[in-house]
């Protein structure tokens, strides 16, 4: 025998049928307990988490130049994962003789347009210089202009140094 779908009585009222006034009681303690909580966090004094800690980068102006010196500390190199290579001459296709080359991903490009790559003079210390790219071959860039071999140039990273150079998200 098949079962007839039962109706439910009019008298049974669902749970968002219920008191209004009661409804209202309800959002009126919901809305009160929000603002207690929001206003006492707003109270509370934060302290960083490593308040004792230098900050992750020093920036010095150079004078005379547009530049800055940005030196970071240990655990700043750590958390960007910062590496460094060297340019080198290296042979490629489109030539044949070697050429003065850098990882590609050392460049980064300025708002006008300008190629820079940062230089190392010094462990952890970095100085941003303007480079001239003849082409890109893979992931290197080959160089017309731009420091002599043997320089050490960061490698990953470089998009974090120029914003801390430029105060990019402080």
């Amino acid at each position: 025998m098949p079962e007839t779908p039962t109706k439910r009585s009019s008298q049974c009222k669902s749970v968002s049928e219920g008191n209004p006034v009661r409804k209202h009681r309800n959002r009126w303690l919901a809305t009160s307990l929000v603002i207690v909580c929001l206003s006492l966090t707003a109270c509370q004094q934060l302290t960083p988490i490593h308040a004792d800690e230098p900050p992750p980068a020093t920036v010095v102006h150079i004078e005379g130049s547009e530049l800055s010196r940005v030196t970071l500390t240990e655990r700043a190199i750590q958390r960007l994962a910062l590496k460094t290579d060297q340019v080198r001459v290296q042979q490629v296709s489109r030539l044949a003789s070697a050429q003065k080359v850098v990882p590609y991903s050392s460049l980064i490009y300025d708002l006008h347009g300008e190629t820079w790559v940062y230089t190392a003079p010094q462990p952890r210390t970095f100085v941003r210089q303007k480079v001239e790219v003849a082409y890109i071959e893979g992931d290197m860039a080959v160089l017309k202009d731009g420091p002599p071999v043997g320089v050490v140039v960061a490698s990953v990273g470089v998009a974090e140094l120029y914003g801390a150079e430029l105060g990019i998200g402080h």
